[in-house]
């Protein structure tokens, strides 16, 4: 299909010289409370809007980085708020997890130019897509992994929609801080025309899912559930299956209906929650050295 695998080079110095000058908004609040903060990204001059929170104690603390869905449309972007995972944000406090949830260049508060666009419906470049979401979370392990109070390995790196897509471009390249992948839901052009199950050449969607199994040797979750009108069982298993088949290491697990949508799956909670027992069970499961 002609998909090349670019590698993720971001300039180490250039981040290091910025974290200096960024500052927390709010660095000694209380245990859970949100923090506001800002974190170089791979775009000059762009800092990307996050939020924090730190579980009780001095840490140091592993971290999760949650990352959000993106839409190629620009007004629905540009209007987007700071992204939220309640649930899922206060599962992982509650396991000792220090956790992150930036928002990315081209989205929301954040603004500045869009990395991760797919291209036309038609013709898309799904793996350039998923790298340029990677470029913003590697961005983000390496500012946070810098911090006092966070680890410097054990990193989890968990992604929604597009989110999950580019956590599993990051997995390519298996960045030596993190742990493990999970992806809730994800994938790119989904909902054409806002018309359930209708994908936008879904055949170089799986194409771009071989290609980053291909070099991808970190342990990743991949949670759907069965009413995803984005991504359908069908092709969500065909996703897994060609990234296995590639060389990746996948564990694929299909979830009982969520609500109305099931692509909403992240933000589940309670007795709805389906993928905590799942994934309690994968973070079991992973090497302890990790």
């Amino acid at each position: 299909m002609g998909f090349g695998a670019p590698m993720i080079q971001i300039n180490r110095l250039v981040f290091g010289l910025a974290a200096a000058l960024l500052i927390s908004w709010n660095s000694h609040l209380s245990a859970a409370e949100p923090e506001n903060w800002s974190i170089p990204s791979s775009v000059a001059n762009i800092a990307m809007k996050a939020t924090v929170y730190r579980p009780a104690g001095k840490g140091p603390f592993k971290l999760a980085v949650i990352n959000h869905g993106s839409n190629e449309d620009s007004r629905e972007r540009q209007t987007m708020g700071m992204p939220q995972f309640p649930a899922l944000t206060d599962w992982l406090l509650k396991r000792g997890y220090a956790v992150v949830i930036p928002e990315r260049p081209g989205h929301g508060a954040t603004g500045g130019p869009y990395i991760e666009s797919q291209g036309s419906c038609g013709f898309p470049d799904y793996v350039k897509a998923g790298f340029g979401t990677a470029l913003s979370i590697d961005a983000t392990i390496d500012f946070m992994t810098r911090q006092p109070f966070v680890k410097r390995t054990g990193v989890l790196v968990v992604g929604n929609s597009a989110g999950g897509w580019g956590a599993l471009a990051l997995a390519s390249q298996n960045p030596p801080q993190v742990a493990a992948i999970i992806n809730f839901a994800g994938g790119r052009g989904g909902r054409n025309h806002n018309q359930p199950e209708h994908n936008c050449a879904a055949d170089r969607l799986i194409a771009a899912a071989a290609t980053f199994g291909k070099t991808a040797r970190l342990p990743t979750l991949w949670l759907y559930a069965e009413n995803d009108t984005y991504f359908a069982p069908a092709l969500s298993r065909q996703l897994a299956d060609a990234f296995v088949q590639s060389g990746g290491r996948a564990e694929y697990h299909l979830l009982p209906p969520v609500g109305v949508e099931g692509h909403a799956l992240i933000q589940t909670a309670g007795k709805d929650a389906a993928w905590a027992p799942v994934l309690a069970a994968f973070l079991r499961g992973l090497p302890t050295n990790r």
